[in-house]
């Protein structure tokens, strides 16, 4: 056995984040963990990582007792982990990366890092430069650098944190062939991921943890789909979330023509009171730039956009905010929230004149508004002072809703709204979209993942190269958004 944990806890002040972590690893397998936002698959392998340390719990790397007091000595005996978010030297070239703070001697022979940055590059068939600087390279590019650091540093697992969540179906693709050779020349993976649909390409075993304890282990293969929820989420969901439509109202929001040089071309689209309008569209195709310029963060170079009826100059998000518009960011740790901030800072910061008098905080106003809005979200926290930044992906999520919603918004532009969140999240994600529509709201939603699509739209429209391809009714297929998505140029027969 490569790995074996068993019964670790650790806890963060009050907080359990782990009370009966147990994990075990053979070599040249790939370890599924999985688990609800907040039920300690990051917890847990940042101590094997040595990033954290356990409170109590047995820990055998290889047979023997082992404790790490900081990453470099896991590194020291094979363990290396690929992190979410990139920790790379963005200045710094993908050879300097490789081998940063490995360096022998003062001096560095960066002829010599690149040659031996080449040859680990070509060794395992990675699609890099040594020479390319980092801040040039896609999210996926940056993984694949980390993935050389751990194999040049002769690691024997390496932890896999939500690898794919921001990656193309190309760039996961190659992900997955880079971690199944890593798997057949020995190596041990621990993958952690929310993508079901990933699953099955990629694991043997997997270890479910539930609100800090594991709940399961065993082969992947014995488990159906539904099973590994329930194990996840302690109860049944239903394998596809189910909106029924409701009557649309009146027209909200309407653009016309509305061009970005060079990444939007005269795109119209329009969005009734009720209405969920979902983006779909392959990376590039300009989903995200639409809603930039809709909320006024991109200028638009040609074209209108309308507020219930009446035309709009949008000209900064201000402006946008102002005509009840909110944007909900894909990247809602850079974008959408102040991480060091409390959850009530960060409810009532686009609000602020509703909990004010005379230009003095009302901490009685703000303190209602807070409660109001993260009981209708059941926001999960310690308390409203806890900081935005130690709450799960879904609580985050939810939060950054609640701030729009304690503005007045009434046009949602939802960027990618359940990346990074798991399966019980995204349930309760949609049905506060759900509720946001049911009340009237007009909802303009962008998904990469088809399925999620399919069971929250009302109207999909199709997005390629900048421009709308086609309008797709609800009860459509995957294969017909993906036609207009990849394939299929404006037609009359499909524009809205």
């Amino acid at each position: 056995m490569l790995l074996q944990v068993r019964g670790i806890t650790k806890r963060f002040g009050g907080v359990v984040a782990l009370r009966n972590g147990t994990l075990e690893v053979q070599p040249g397998e790939v370890h599924l963990l999985m688990g609800e936002n907040g039920a300690g698959k990051s917890t847990l392998m940042k101590i094997v990582a040595g990033m954290q340390r356990a409170d109590t719990g047995q820990f055998l790397w290889r047979g023997s007792p082992a404790s790490f007091a900081r990453p470099a000595d896991a590194a020291a005996v094979g363990i290396a982990m690929v992190h979410q978010e990139s920790l790379l030297a963005p200045h710094l070239t993908v050879a300097e990366n490789i081998f940063l703070g490995r360096e022998s001697g003062v001096w560095v022979n960066r002829k010599d890092v690149l040659a031996k940055a080449e040859k680990l590059i070509e060794q395992n068939n990675f699609p890099l430069k040594a020479e390319w600087p980092v801040s040039r390279l896609s999210p996926a590019g940056k993984q694949l650098v980390e993935i050389c650091r751990a194999v040049s540093q002769g690691s024997s697992l390496l932890i896999f944190d939500e690898p794919t969540s921001s990656l193309s179906e190309a760039e996961t693709a190659e992900v997955f062939r880079i971690v199944r050779e890593l798997k057949a020349k020995g190596m041990g993976v621990v993958y952690i991921t929310h993508r079901m649909e990933e699953l099955r390409s990629i694991g043997d075993r997997v270890t479910v943890l539930r609100d800090g304890e594991t709940v399961h282990t065993g082969p992947l293969a014995e488990l159906t789909t539904e099973q590994l929820i329930k194990h996840m989420v302690g109860r049944e969901l239903a394998a596809q979330y189910h909106r029924e439509p409701v009557e649309p109202g009146k027209e909200l929001l309407r653009i016309e023509k509305l061009s970005v040089k060079p990444l939007l071309k005269e795109v119209s689209l329009s969005i009734r009171a009720g209405e969920i309008v979902c983006l779909a569209g392959l990376i590039g195709a300009g989903r995200t730039e639409l809603c930039r310029a809709i909320f006024g963060i991109d200028r638009a170079d040609s074209g209108t956009i309308s507020v219930e009826g009446s035309p709009a100059e949008i000209r900064s998000p201000r402006d946008a905010v102002k005509a009840g518009i909110a944007l909900i960011p894909e990247d809602r740790q850079r974008t959408g929230l102040s991480t060091l901030l409390p959850i009530s800072q960060n409810v009532t910061i686009a609000s602020l004149d509703s909990v004010s008098v005379g230009g003095f905080l009302d901490a009685k106003k703000e303190g209602q508004l807070v409660s109001e809005f993260t009981k209708r979200l059941r926001v999960k926290a310690d308390s409203p002072n806890q900081r935005a930044g130690r709450l799960s992906g879904g609580n985050q999520q939810k939060v950054v809703i609640a701030k729009w919603l304690a503005r007045g918004a009434r046009i949602f532009l939802f960027d990618e709204p359940t990346r990074g969140i798991d399966v019980g999240a995204k349930a309760e994600v949609f049905e506060v979209m759900d509720e946001l529509a049911r009340q009237g709201a007009a909802i303009l939603m962008v998904s990469s993942e088809l399925p999620e699509l399919l069971q929250v739209a009302d109207r999909i429209v199709v997005m390629r190269r900048g421009q709308i391809t086609g309008q797709l009714p609800r009860g459509t297929t995957q294969e017909a958004i993906m036609r207009l998505a990849a394939f299929q140029s404006v037609s009359e027969e499909t524009a809205a």
